[in-house]
């Protein structure tokens, strides 16, 4: 079973960067596409593309309501990204509030085939003992990720009390032709120094190109082996920050040097940054959460997106990462 000609396919947070990706690759499918977007969203990189736009907010229960009328599958990727002018009544409603009008209405639908919620490796925090997977502890560490668990966990009870056939990926961090989010590292590979955060860490990340999370969405959707279950979406293994700025210099042909540097004083700068400039709105210079991306270690144990499908990716880590640094030069970003 595949997705094809006469599915109808429903895609929130389809002007991200994510959804950008995975509704080209849907609408190559022949499926019908269709998107929720607000009024404020830009459609740069997909207005070529025949969408069905439904505008308003993805956690209006009419806009849902209406969005969601004969759709076979749902893709809800939408996610309030962290801003210091959010407050946390946004998040819960465009993670938790949104994920619940979706699923009560997909349930009632006799023809609906497959709900794929896109929760995110955040949840798990820290991993103590890498590499974790699918059944490791949560340990959210703000509210983007509280809500994120809270919307994960909502879902997949509520499917299994009412049947709604459900497929829950985390992806784990996500880059490529289009990323914004990790261009820092790219830029810091072009630097003569980068500076790196803590003595003792390993500073494991694990990533996953866009492209390849998309394609696994769309076959977690349609795969029987997948129905009611939970998949970390992640290359095979994870990489670490230095290796990953030797890899883009490399390809950059730059040779910085590392300079590690010590965390602690860093950590009180970004508490003291948000302290003071959250209340006011405005967007800190420095976050714990951007100390600790230096400090923490996100590795995890990916065999069983492979096992139950038998997933082939198009991208290593170092091809992915190396890409994604031809588009960035190409479009001059670097």
């Amino acid at each position: 079973m595949s997705i094809g000609k006469g599915d109808i396919v429903l895609v929130t947070g389809a002007t991200g960067f994510t959804g950008k990706h995975l509704v080209r690759e849907l609408c190559a499918t022949g499926a019908t596409v269709r998107a929720i977007v607000r009024s404020s969203s830009r459609l740069d990189g997909i207005e070529d593309l025949p969408i069905e736009i439904f505008q308003g907010d993805v956690f209006d229960a009419d806009v849902a309501a209406h969005a969601s009328e004969g759709v076979h599958y749902v893709f809800h990727v939408a996610a309030a990204y962290r801003e210091a002018k959010i407050s946390d009544d946004v998040y819960w409603k465009v993670h938790v509030q949104s994920t619940q009008n979706l699923a009560r209405i997909a349930a009632q639908n006799p023809e609906f085939k497959r709900f794929v919620h896109v929760s995110t490796i955040g949840v798990h925090g820290h991993i103590e003992e890498p590499p974790a997977n699918e059944e490791y502890r949560f340990a959210p560490g703000d509210q983007y990720q509280d809500t994120k668990v809270e919307a994960e966990l909502w879902i997949r009870d509520f499917a299994k009390t009412d049947g709604l056939p459900l497929t829950v990926v985390r992806p784990a961090a996500i880059y490529g032709p289009g990323d914004r989010r990790l261009l820092k590292v790219f830029k810091m590979a072009k630097k003569p120094v980068v500076p790196i955060l803590g003595y003792g860490c390993k500073g494991l990340y694990h990533l996953i190109h866009v492209k390849d999370l998309v394609r696994f969405m769309i076959l977690s959707a349609t795969h029987e082996r997948t129905l009611g279950e939970v998949y970390i979406c992640g290359a095979r293994g994870p990489i670490s920050i230095e290796q990953m700025v030797r890899v883009i210099a490399g390809k950059l042909k730059t040779a910085p040097r590392i300079l590690r540097l010590p965390v602690t004083p860093f950590f009180i700068a970004g508490d003291l940054c948000e302290w003071i400039c959250k209340p006011l709105g405005i967007e800190p210079p420095i976050y714990r959460r951007r100390v600790a991306f230096f400090t923490k270690d996100r590795a995890f144990d990916t065999s069983k997106m492979r096992d139950h499908t038998g997933y082939e990716y198009l991208y290593t880590n170092e091809s992915g990462l190396v890409d994604t640094a031809d588009w960035y030069v190409k479009e001059g970003w670097l």
